[in-house]
């Protein structure tokens, strides 16, 4: 497995870095490339350096294999994504500023900028977070499509990282007298497709999602958050000011990005 850290030597990306090698202890097929993207050919040795330093930094605090990368690029998402292609990588690891003002961000975050690209999945890190063991993950889902939406094989190599609890949970505004059949089916396809992880479902009746995802992650102890935003749509509901931008912009634990 390839897991790919793009590194700024910003605090956020090296906090992404020391939560990616901790995360990865233990997982011995498991390889965590540091790349940087510089755009002056002459500092081309003062990164190697720099990669090199943090890479002996991070072996110091956590027993994973890393390697490094770095490569002169105008465009860091688009060497980011070759590389991602070229290394057939199965995961990239990436940070997200702090929150700011949500239109300024759209156009500067890099991190959003991959999961639009659909390369492979994306986990986003939120600026201040610590690695802690997940033990539980909570998906979120529409049950719609669900065979079809969600990208089985990438998302159970991630999770068979953690063998987490899993919680699958829709929150909806419409009122569940009981589960219709669309439900039941979708519902049944899930168990299915998860079956080794053993998921508890969750359909919460609610008009405020937000307040009641965050109440959900607080009161399920969740540690990570899985999401599947519709293919080539991504930004533009970002910009609607959809479920997946609280997810991914304001969640407190980590959130992993992936398409079908």
């Amino acid at each position: 497995m390839k897991i790919i850290v793009p590194i700024d030597f910003s605090p956020i990306s090296l906090n992404a870095a020391r939560f990616a090698a901790q995360m990865l202890v233990g997982n011995y097929g498991a390889t965590m490339i540091l790349y940087h993207a510089y755009e002056d050919e002459k500092n081309a040795n003062e990164v190697k350096a720099a990669l090199q330093q943090l890479k002996d930094q991070l072996l110091d605090e956590a027993i994973v294999k890393i390697e490094t990368r770095s490569e002169q690029s105008d465009d860091v998402v688009e060497s980011l994504e070759r590389l991602a292609r070229h290394m057939d990588a199965e995961l990239v690891v990436m940070a997200i500023k702090q929150r700011s003002k949500l239109s300024a961000m759209l156009q500067t975050s890099n991190s959003l900028k991959m999961i639009e690209r659909n390369v492979c999945p994306v986990l986003v890190v939120p600026h201040d977070a610590k690695y802690t063991a997940i033990k539980n993950v909570a998906l979120a889902s529409d049950f719609q499509d669900v065979e079809i939406t969600i990208p089985l094989v990438p998302v159970k190599k991630i999770l068979g990282i953690f063998r987490p609890n899993l919680h699958i949970v829709n929150i909806n505004s419409e009122i569940y007298v009981s589960l219709d059949e669309k439900y039941l089916a979708e519902r049944e396809k899930m168990k299915e497709m998860f079956q080794e992880f053993r998921p508890e479902f969750y359909f919460i009746t609610t008009y405020d999602f937000h307040e009641t995802l965050r109440q959900f992650i607080s009161d399920k102890k969740i540690d990570l958050i899985l999401t599947f935003p519709r293919k080539h749509s991504f930004i533009n509901n970002l910009i609607r000011g959809n479920n997946t931008k609280k997810l991914v912009y304001e969640s407190a634990v980590p959130v992993l990005a992936a398409h079908e």
